[in-house]
């Protein structure tokens, strides 16, 4: 039997996402990302493809490494303006029975106390079908607006991101007994004190001491996503991630990738096929070869050369804008996405900077597929077949018009050749995705948390957290 096929739509709160200018064509409407019409609206047309879910990224801080400003950023709509994510799950889940909504939130910029409880709140409004995407940032500038100055370094972001995680599951987790809320009107008792606990966290980053101010929701600690792709990003999501994206530019970058973090997953103890990898690609669909080129070649005259190496420079911390467009992209230690450097320089091929400009100018850092339902098809399932991936995070060059090609033209193709889903599983979106139940399960790290006072007690002999630390080899 053919592997299975499974389609993530990638957006973001924001003007083009990533497809810099492309904002600008007559049929784009991600200009009208402020209303939730639209959010709506796509959603149904997700749902309608069976969708695992709407994978919603997000950044805090604007783009300001090309040519040392913002402006460009600022012109092109790069990703500024640029809303909150995760005001958007009540109201796509209130459009959508089924969809599932990925919210990316970063461990750099926000307490895990305070973050927790919008955690709990998403998951009982979508009744359970919220994930979080759990990304350590890498804008100097989002750091330096809130008063940290600047950034700190890659892998220390990672061991940060580690107790951050650990605090929230502590409190997710172990804070409320399944049965702390009885709603015992004849006893006037709505909530058993002896059941809900304090977690007693004092980490080397975080004290938190007290209760999660929240019930429990329907999973608990929410889907989790990672995103990471450098060594510590990596170990990092083979600990805790269920689902991975990636940004593979090659079959060869992705397959290696995928048989890494499958492995590191088993070392970790996991089962690695529990682990869902999504590789970063945008699809240029229509009825025939001939008319997705030219829908493609359409698409390719309204790409910002400055606004695609506005993500680039940001996204691999190098500047762009200070280099001739036939010279060769080169490795330079950064503190932004290792990983971007490291596919870019001293991956398969040698990229010039407008090489770079016109590969990111739609859809970002994953390849662009181009053809006809059959083509497609095909493409996709020789990747799936060669790589091992589990599925596809689709971009958009022009929304919804990208999604809704994809739905109306793809997706039967798929479901003829049996590898894409007809239906939705029953239950919150950890049971749609992995048929088991609604909250994570041994050996995942989150549910030796579940029995808070036996922690604490252990960590009060131990002198410390109980969590594994992430080490300097383990980053390499």
């Amino acid at each position: 039997m053919s592997r299975q096929i499974r389609f993530n739509a990638f957006d973001m709160n924001c003007v083009g996402h990533q497809s810099p200018g492309l904002w600008a064509h007559p049929r784009d409407r991600s200009w009208k990302y402020k209303d939730l019409d639209y959010w709506q609206d796509l959603a149904r047309t997700l749902e309608r493809g069976f969708f695992d879910g709407i994978f919603i990224a997000d950044v805090i801080g604007y783009y300001d490494v090309y040519k040392g400003a913002n402006y460009h950023a600022i012109q092109q709509a790069a990703q500024i303006p640029v809303n909150d994510p995760l005001q958007l799950a009540a109201p796509i889940a209130l459009a959508t029975e089924h969809l599932g909504i990925g919210i990316t939130a970063s461990t750099s910029f926000e307490h895990p106390y305070t973050f927790a409880r919008r955690l709990s709140t998403a998951d009982h409004h979508t009744k359970g079908r919220v994930g979080w995407n759990i990304v350590t940032s890498y804008l100097e500038s989002g750091a330096k607006n809130i008063g940290q100055g600047g950034l700190r370094r890659h892998d220390n972001r990672y061991e940060v991101a580690a107790e951050y995680v650990e605090v929230l599951y502590k409190l997710l987790e172990g804070s409320w007994e399944d049965d702390a809320v009885l709603r015992d009107g004849e006893r006037r008792i709505f909530s058993d004190p002896g059941k809900v606990h304090e977690i007693g966290h004092k980490g080397k980053f975080f004290e938190v001491p007290g209760y999660h101010l929240s019930e429990p929701s329907p999973q608990r600690t929410p889907v989790l996503y990672q995103a990471g792709a450098s060594g510590a990003g990596r170990e990092f999501a083979a600990g805790h991630a269920e689902c991975v994206f990636v940004a593979a530019p090659t079959k060869s970058v992705l397959k290696g990738y995928v048989a890494d973090i499958r492995a590191r997953a088993a070392r970790a103890g996991r089962d690695p096929r529990k682990l869902y990898v999504y590789t970063l690609v945008t699809l240029i669909v229509e009825e025939t070869d001939a008319k997705a080129q030219a829908r493609f070649e359409e698409y390719k005259r309204y790409v910002s050369y400055d606004g695609s190496l506005v993500f680039m420079s940001g996204w691999s911390g190098i500047d762009f804008g200070q280099y001739a467009p036939t010279d060769l992209v080169k490795r330079v230690e950064t503190n932004a996405i290792a990983s971007v450097v490291e596919h870019l320089a001293g991956g398969d091929k040698s990229w010039t900077i407008e090489e770079l400009a016109q590969f990111g100018g739609i859809g970002g850092l994953g390849p662009v597929f181009v053809g006809s339902p059959s083509t497609i098809a095909d493409i996709l399932q020789s990747w799936v077949k060669e790589t091992d991936v589990d599925g596809f995070n689709l971009a958009y060059a022009v929304t919804p018009e990208t999604f809704e090609s994809i739905v109306g033209y793809l997706v039967p193709e798929l479901q003829r050749r049996g590898v894409y889903p007809t239906a939705y599983k029953p239950g919150t979106l950890r049971e749609k995705l992995f048929g088991e139940g609604p909250r994570l399960a041994a050996p995942h790290p989150a549910a030796r948390y579940r029995d808070i006072e036996a922690v604490k007690r252990a960590e009060a002999t131990a002198g410390g957290s109980l969590a594994v630390p992430l080490t300097v080899s383990e980053a390499v």
